[in-house]
């Protein structure tokens, strides 16, 4: 399996798609990495298998596939029914349980105040995801104070809607962006 970092380098800018609209538009772009925001048992394997047959690596967002509990058994489901490369979670047991499958596991951060900061910090003394992804992304000083103490890819992630705010993200240590914004899929 490829590394999370060098995944990232190749493609800095995530797609990340909420509906079917968004599906067919992601696979016209350079984007190589898809997260994916939306779906259900029923249909979440096709949408991987869309992904996967355009050579775009699928990453399923567990927390928001309709019909999946937020059990570990969850994971197993994605692995063994869709095929997906990895999965994104707010919960550290299902990121935990993707890697043990050899999936990536991105662990989803919701940073809104210093205590989330500093529980963020907690969690990563004991566990060690894939990736993080930050939210919301367009916090730039969020994202400098966690590299400066992880070596884990940072993705920042949520209302990210200018070219400028990728670049600001970008210089101050973000590894990635993931966006719905469809215009910033080609930058």
């Amino acid at each position: 399996m490829i590394k999370a970092i060098d995944l990232l380098e190749m493609s800095p800018v995530i797609a990340a798609i909420k509906d079917d609209a968004g599906l067919k538009r992601c696979l016209d772009t350079e984007c190589q990495v898809v997260f994916i925001l939306y779906g259900n048992i029923c249909n979440i394997k096709d949408i991987v298998a869309e992904l996967k047959a355009h050579g775009k690596c699928a990453m399923v967002h567990a927390d928001l596939v309709q019909g999946l509990g937020s059990k570990e058994v969850a994971i197993d489901f994605i692995k063994e029914q869709t095929g997906a490369d990895g999965i994104i979670s707010t919960k550290p047991m299902l990121v935990r349980r993707a890697q043990e499958l050899k999936m990536f596991g991105i662990l989803r951060a919701f940073i809104i105040d210093s205590m989330a900061v500093a529980n963020t910090q907690k969690m990563l003394d004991t566990f060690r995801p894939d990736m993080i992804e930050i939210m919301p992304g367009v916090i730039p000083k969020i994202i400098k104070n966690l590299r400066g103490i992880t070596d884990i890819p940072l993705i920042a992630g949520g209302l990210i809607s200018e070219k400028k705010e990728v670049l600001e993200l970008f210089a101050a240590g973000a590894d990635a962006i993931s966006t719905t914004r469809q215009e910033l899929w080609y930058i």
